[in-house]
């Protein structure tokens, strides 16, 4: 008979000494055949952000705009969405096992699930796990066998919003990234050549306080 694997998320917290911010998502893994042996599996998992799932105060509508647009529309806005699709490799196991599942994060403000993660201050961001994958297993003579994980596993965890902030401030302390365009990466360069303007920050700061002097009168 072929494995029936269970999935539960634990916990979360960052990878410690990474090259870039990593969350490691710890995973028990339950057989319902406790005797069978599993040899490994080759776990993948797509994660969506259940948006709908909590409550939005003002400030989070505010920060949020530029994702879901004016909140009158959020009935229609407000959709689920695709985080990441994640792998990882379960060891041999008999009964139950855990595993960390390594989530690349990005401060990219191009990819929507940066732009939520940056808009929500504060309480829990919902999450839902959808796995899939390979299972080696022994087939009761000793013989390898093999075996989908069935689509209907799945999960739900609540991503604490402070976890993930702490993390990117580890990474990127009062930093945000900013991805522009060629040409227009060539027009503030310019800009801040001939203005004899030393950093970018200074270069924006100059830029924004032209445009709200210009609004003020």
């Amino acid at each position: 008979m072929s494995p029936d694997l269970d999935f539960q998320v634990e916990s979360v917290a960052p990878v410690p000494f990474a090259a870039t911010p990593l969350l490691g998502f710890r995973i028990a893994v339950t057989n319902g055949k406790p005797e069978q042996a599993i040899y490994s599996v080759a776990l993948r998992a797509q994660i969506q952000i259940e948006v709908t799932r909590r409550p939005y105060s003002e400030e989070d509508q505010e920060r949020l705009r530029d994702l879901f647009d004016a909140p009158e529309r959020w009935g229609q806005t407000l959709r689920n969405m695709l985080w990441i699709n994640a792998t990882t490799t379960v060891r041999p196991f008999t009964g139950s096992t855990t595993v960390e599942l390594q989530v690349p994060c990005t401060f990219d403000f191009n990819i929507g699930a940066t732009k939520y993660f940056h808009g929500i201050e504060n309480g829990e961001i919902p999450l839902c796990f959808l796995f899939s994958g390979t299972i080696f297993y022994d087939g009761g003579d000793g013989a390898p066998q093999v075996a989908p994980i069935s689509w209907s596993k799945e999960a739900r965890f609540r991503l604490p919003a402070e976890t993930w902030r702490e993390m990117m401030e580890v990474y990127y302390p009062n930093i945000t990234w900013l991805c522009l365009r060629r040409d227009v990466f060539e027009r503030l360069h310019q800009y801040k050549i001939r203005n004899g303007i030393p950093t970018w920050e200074a270069a924006f700061e100059r830029m924004l306080s032209a445009c709200e002097e210009a609004v003020i009168s």
